[in-house]
């Protein structure tokens, strides 16, 4: 079920200082990422919400919008202040935001 309001800001208006949450797999976290996230994959949340950062607001990413559209409205509902980053790490990337990669090669979205 697709949450009917969630905010969302576009990934160029992100704050720089903003506190992420990336819930994409490892695969994808691995390949690049925003520096200084916290990656918890989005089926992983519900059981790991003490590792969720503490935030006013917590800005969820993925690679398109969908998955953290999604994690977004359920940690709203649970008393978060979560924020959808539209457009996933995708639009972060096109944006020319900062990624970094665990595999020592250059970061990308994958």
């Amino acid at each position: 079920m697709m949450p009917q309001q969630v905010p969302t800001v576009p990934a160029d208006e992100v704050p720089e200082d903003a506190v992420l949450l990336d819930v994409r797999e490892d695969g994808e976290w691995v390949a690049g990422h925003a520096e200084g996230a916290t990656h918890i994959p989005m089926g992983d949340v519900p059981a790991r919400l003490d590792e969720v950062p503490e935030a006013d607001p917590v800005y969820v990413v993925c690679r398109s919008g969908g998955r953290s559209a999604r994690v977004a409205a359920w940690l709203n509902q649970n008393g978060y202040d979560a924020v959808n980053v539209g457009g996933g790490m995708g639009a972060w990337e096109a944006a020319g935001r900062p990624l970094v990669s665990e595999t020592g090669q250059p970061p990308f979205v994958r």
